[in-house]
C-alpha cells in the first residue's frame, strides 16, 4: 500500500462539487450564530462538534484577536443561553481545536504554531495531541510532523488506531489525505504518519482538503468530516464542508459530496476580504432521526451551526 491507496477514483473538483450540491436539494436550515462570552475583544470561531465532559456540555473554541493569528482553545460551557469559558478548564495554546475518545480516554488536539527553524520572522506549525480522563486532566503526549495540519485520530472496530493525514509539499501538493493504522496511542509515532499511503484520486489538480472528524460507523468503516478547498483567479479563498466513507479494512472510499456552503449560514464579519467563502467544518453530531448538526467556524471570525442531512447515511 506504500504507493497510495488506489481506488480508480476520479478526482472532484470544487465546482463540480458545488454544482452538485446545489442540484441536490439537500437540507442545510436553521443555521444559528453560537452566542460566545467572556472575550469580548476577540473572535471565537473553529470550533469543534460539543462533547460531554464531566456531565457538562463543553464547546471547545478557537479565541483569537481579527488581527493576528496568535490564538487560544477555550472550553466553553453553556449558560443562560451563552457559551461561557468553563471554570478551572486549561487554556491550550493552539487553534483549530478537535477532540474524539479512545479507550475511554479523551483526546484532544489543535495546531500548535512555532518560530520556523529557518526562514527569519516566518511561522511553522503542527498538530499536537492531549489525552486525559477529562478537561482537567489533559498532558501533551504527541507532536505529529513539521509543517502537518489535519492529524486525526480514530478508534476502529477492532481497537486499532485509525490516522488520517493531511502532508503537503511533494507529497502532497497543497494538502491531500492519507491514512495509516497504529496498534495503540503508543504506537503513534512521525514515521508512521510520514508514510501513510495517500487517498489517490481524491483532489484536483490545484485543489487541496484535509479531515477534520471521523466516526466510526456501525458496519466498521469510517465517516470522515472534511474539507476541500480552493482559490480563485483573485486570489481568493474557499472552503467547503465535505464528507466521505473509508473502508479500513482494504482502503476503499466513497466520492465526495458538499454538505454545506457559506450562503446557507447566517450573515457575518470576515477576518480578510480574502476569507469570506470559508466555512471549517469543525464538528458534527449525528442525531437518530437522520439529521445532524454541523458546528462551523465562518469566515475565520465566527461561529455558527445548521442542520443537514446526517452525511453518513446510505453511503
Amino acid at each position: 500500500m506504500a504507493s497510495g491507496l488506489e481506488q480508480g477514483n476520479r478526482p472532484q473538483a470544487c465546482g463540480e462539487l458545488l454544482a452538485a450540491y446545489r442540484a441536490s436539494g439537500a437540507r442545510a436550515e436553521d443555521a444559528e450564530r453560537i452566542a460566545f462570552g467572556g472575550h469580548a475583544d476577540k473572535d471565537v470561531y473553529n470550533i469543534a462538534a460539543p462533547f460531554a465532559d464531566n456531565g457538562v456540555t463543553v464547546i471547545p473554541g478557537r479565541v483569537e484577536s481579527r488581527d493576528s493569528e496568535h490564538a487560544e482553545v477555550v472550553f466553553f460551557a453553556e449558560q443562560a443561553g451563552q457559551w461561557l469559558p468553563l471554570a478551572d478548564a486549561p487554556v491550550l495554546v493552539l487553534q483549530d481545536p478537535f477532540h474524539s475518545r479512545i479507550g475511554g480516554e479523551l483526546i484532544v488536539g489543535g495546531v500548535e504554531i512555532y518560530p520556523h527553524p529557518v526562514n527569519e520572522g516566518a511561522l511553522m506549525w503542527r498538530t499536537v495531541f492531549y489525552r486525559g480522563q477529562d478537561i482537567r486532566s489533559l498532558k501533551p503526549f504527541f507532536k505529529g510532523p513539521d509543517g502537518m495540519k489535519d492529524l486525526r485520530l480514530v478508534e476502529l472496530a477492532d481497537g486499532s488506531i485509525g490516522v488520517f493525514t493531511r502532508p503537503q509539499g511533494e507529497k502532497g501538493g497543497r494538502g491531500k489525505i492519507g491514512f495509516a493504522r497504529v496498534k495503540s496511542l503508543e504506537d503513534l509515532s512521525l514515521e508512521a504518519i510520514n508514510e501513510a499511503p495517500l487517498l489517490e484520486g481524491q483532489f484536483a489538480e490545484g485543489e487541496w482538503g484535509g479531515a477534520n472528524e471521523a466516526h466510526l460507523l456501525e458496519d466498521g468503516r469510517v465517516g470522515v468530516l472534511g474539507h476541500v478547498a480552493n482559490f480563485d483567479d483573485a486570489g481568493n479563498r474557499h472552503y467547503y464542508p465535505m464528507a466521505f466513507v473509508f473502508d479500513p479494512s482494504d482502503g476503499t472510499f466513497t466520492s465526495m459530496k458538499l454538505i454545506a456552503e457559506r450562503s446557507k449560514f447566517l450573515p457575518g464579519p470576515s477576518k480578510r476580504p480574502d476569507l469570506q467563502d470559508v466555512v471549517f467544518s469543525g464538528g458534527l453530531v449525528r442525531r437518530e432521526d437522520g439529521t445532524a448538526v454541523l458546528y462551523a467556524g465562518i469566515s475565520d471570525a465566527d461561529a455558527q451551526r445548521i442542520v443537514i442531512d446526517d452525511p453518513f447515511q446510505g453511503l
